[in-house]
């Protein structure tokens, strides 16, 4: 079992920045590939950002590149999302969410679907004001 726990979501003008933190329980955290998702109101759950359970690759939505960055510290078992340059449209709830990758041969697996992952953080508001 792994609990994740999100943080750092807020309240922010456009053009500013906020750094999204998720907090991972468990002792096998490497073994995870790490994915942040964001749902708007009236929308499907869309991903943001993935990074490999090594940190070896990082992914992107199109909507973000270049305005966010992914990145993990297995040692302290979190995962972060840093936020720049943020527009009305990126206002949603940010979920992080673990995927066991443990049994691919591949350890750089990621995916965008949000069905391919086992464990999903309770998700933080992140709002931005125009």
């Amino acid at each position: 079992q792994v609990q994740l726990v999100e943080s750092g979501g807020g309240l922010v003008q456009a053009g500013g920045s906020l750094r999204l933190s998720c907090a991972a329980s468990g002792r096998t955290f490497g073994n995870y590939a790490m994915g942040w998702f964001r749902q708007a109101p009236g929308k499907e759950r869309e991903i943001v950002a993935r990074i490999s359970r090594s940190a070896g690759r990082t992914y992107y939505a199109d909507s973000v590149k270049g305005r966010f960055t992914v990145s993990r510290d297995n040692a302290k078992n979190t995962v972060s999302l840093q936020m720049n340059s943020l527009k009305p449209e990126d206002t949603a709830i940010y979920y992080c969410a673990a995927m066991d990758t443990s049994g691919y041969y591949y350890t750089d697996y990621t995916s965008e679907i949000p069905g391919e992952y086992d464990y999903w953080g309770q998700g933080t508001q992140v709002t931005v004001s125009s």
